[in-house]
């Protein structure tokens, strides 16, 4: 039997699960591969292109350094991310979206739109977020968050 602390090996390699296809299935594998704070944040950066390590950290306020290092080969593991390792001195390494990580940018889109119409209902303003159109009088509308 493996200690507890073994487990928390940074080497230790995140299995892929296999699933029993029953109704859920498809999200909950989904959901496995973009799970926790920071995985999805890291795929919505790298749509922009290859990133270093250190950009890429400077985009994520709050992340430690382990944590990205964690989340990145995890996302590597799983297909989503290619990781770029160029023999120059000092070392340069990039980051940037797989071709299967590429399929994830409708999804991300969804997500950000979804996100920013969620804050917008909540009264809050989503950082960054574009400017809605405005309508002839000027006044710019947004529309209504739909729970199915």
């Amino acid at each position: 039997m493996r200690s507890p602390a073994a487990d928390k090996s940074p080497t230790r390699k995140k299995t892929l699960r296999t699933y029993d296809c029953a109704i859920g299935c498809p999200v909950e594998a989904v959901l496995d591969l973009i799970d926790g704070k920071w995985k999805g944040v890291i795929l919505f950066h790298l749509q922009d292109g290859a990133l270093r390590f250190n950009v890429l950290r400077k985009r994520l306020t709050g992340i430690t350094q382990r944590m990205l290092t964690k989340q990145l080969r995890e996302l590597e593991q799983s297909g989503l991310v290619v990781r770029t390792v160029y023999a120059e001195v000092p070392p340069r390494v990039e980051y940037r979206l797989s071709a299967l990580g590429e399929t994830l940018r409708p999804v991300i889109a969804m997500l950000q739109d979804w996100g920013e119409t969620y804050l917008h209902t909540r009264g809050r303003p989503a950082e960054a977020a574009p400017a809605a159109p405005a309508d002839e009088k000027g006044t710019a509308e947004r529309p209504p968050l739909r729970y199915a």
